[in-house]
């Protein structure tokens, strides 16, 4: 059998450290083809050396000198790209491979993958903003060319699998779970006084800084919202969000017989992963299975959405569409980077995005310029 050429975009990361895994594990199924990652250029140099992969691309031009001399040193036929964003593009659009795995964060990631949807790939999607910035657009492109969109972030990957089989008109709700961060239990007037360095320590997960702040407000869950209502084509109407603390329910799905299939399941990244990468397929466990006590005792909470409103205005941009997804993504990467070097307050961040979603003229079926235009000016008011 044919291994299943892999390309992976954003190979430095949590999501990416994890793809590099299953790959090992499984070397027999899967060929990683093309790699690029941004900054951090040791660990891209490590990954060719063991995967030796066609090509591989460092973003940052910066690292890209940094690592010149180590470069030239490799003793392996790969074929380098170095500096700029726009080589991710290249690489979706030219190499030979079958399955693009997307986990470059933010708005950088999107034209890799609308090429990798113009020639009809599978993409493993583990870049929110894709479809958050352009649901519209990119689900029709992969209509037109067949293209795979197949969802890599753990709750989206849970609802595919509880849709698996089963008709969409059948949907009464889909319900995301969501850990509630660290300040689920925090009383609302205390937010206001929270420090970086609490909000960066999430109770369940070990993630990058931008995510864990997500986390820690619900804008990550805002953002999930916003994409499942693209990825599984429901309107608002049948998207719900509840507080699960343990995470080992990763969603579920309601039908309307009033039955409820849950996905369970290890809170590990590889998981949903390699589903994605041998759909249809189920294939060897790539993390052990969880001991039954694990699992004994499961909550669940209603979201205060008086502590976290960014939930709720997640659900509203949602059921807009447009233009106002990109905003939305867009005012929260400004905000919270603005968080992370201490620039803002806590609460500061919804505030910021609240003030310029409110501000935008939303477009209903905007063009690929519109909605990069739409990044740009929420960006510029946000900051």
């Amino acid at each position: 059998m044919a291994r299943t050429k892999v390309l992976l975009l954003g190979a430095s990361g949590s999501i990416g450290a994890s793809t590099l895994d299953v790959l090992r594990k499984h070397a027999d199924r899967f060929e990683l083809v093309g790699v690029a990652a941004g900054k951090r250029h040791a660990e891209l140099i490590e990954c060719v050396k063991q995967f030796r992969p066609q090509v591989a691309c460092l973003t940052n031009g910066a690292a890209a000198k940094d690592a010149a001399e180590a470069i030239k040193a490799l003793d392996t036929k790969t074929e380098w790209l170095l500096g700029g964003d726009g080589h991710m593009s290249d690489m979706a659009r030219e190499l030979d491979y079958d399955v693009l795995l997307a986990s470059v964060t933010g708005a950088a990631g999107l034209p890799s993958v609308l090429e990798a949807a113009r020639r009809g790939k599978r993409i493993a999607l583990a870049n929110k903003e894709s479809l958050v910035m352009t649901g519209p657009l990119l689900t029709a492109i992969c209509k037109e060319t067949g293209a795979e969109l197949l969802p890599v972030d753990s709750e989206h990957s849970a609802i595919f699998q509880c849709l698996r089989g089963e008709k969409n008109s059948e949907v009464k709700r889909i319900i995301l779970t969501a850990s509630g961060g660290p300040f689920r239990t925090t009383p609302l007037v205390e937010l206001k006084e929270v420090t970086l360095q609490q909000a960066l320590k999430h109770p369940t997960w070990d993630m990058g800084p931008k995510i864990t702040i997500d986390s820690s407000t619900l804008f990550n869950k805002a953002l999930e919202v916003i994409e499942a209502r693209w990825l599984f084509d429901v309107p608002r109407s049948r998207l719900d969000a509840v507080i699960h603390p343990q995470s080992v329910i990763h969603s579920m799905v309601e039908y309307v017989d009033a039955s409820i299939i849950a996905h369970l399941g290890p809170t590990d990244m590889k998981i949903p992963i390699q589903f994605a990468l041998s759909y249809p397929d189920r294939i060897e466990q790539p993390v052990p299975t969880w001991p039954w006590e694990r699992m004994a005792t499961l909550t669940f909470e209603p979201v205060d959405y008086e502590k976290f409103p960014a939930l709720e205005l997640g659900f509203a941009v949602a059921d807009a569409g447009g233009t106002l997804g990109a905003v939305f993504n867009a005012a929260n990467e400004v905000a919270v980077d603005k968080f992370l070097n201490e620039k803002i307050a806590y609460l500061d961040i919804y505030k910021t995005v609240r003030t310029v979603v409110d501000k935008h003229d939303n477009i209903a079926q905007p063009s690929l310029e519109q909605v990069l235009e739409a990044d740009r000016w929420a960006r510029e008011q946000a900051s």
